[in-house]
């Protein structure tokens, strides 16, 4: 199966990751020591993220996937 990539849904995942750590004051470093996820990576918007690792994100913030998606 194709896997599907959409660069601007990509783009606008890594700006809600990235604003929701950073307006906890939370580093790419603690984020990983905590979830042994690489956020610098979807931050950037290089790799295609899961629907699961999205949902580790989302709990890790204490957020919802719907409320992740709320504003798009």
């Amino acid at each position: 199966m194709k896997q599907i990539r959409d660069q601007e849904l990509l783009r606008e995942i890594a700006v809600k990751i990235k604003r929701l750590r950073e307006e906890r004051g939370i580093s790419q470093e603690v984020v990983y020591a905590d979830t042994q996820i690489h956020v610098a990576r979807i931050e950037t918007a290089r790799v295609n993220i899961s629907v699961s690792t999205l949902g580790a994100i989302c709990k890790y913030f204490g957020i919802s996937l719907a409320e992740f998606f709320k504003d798009f």
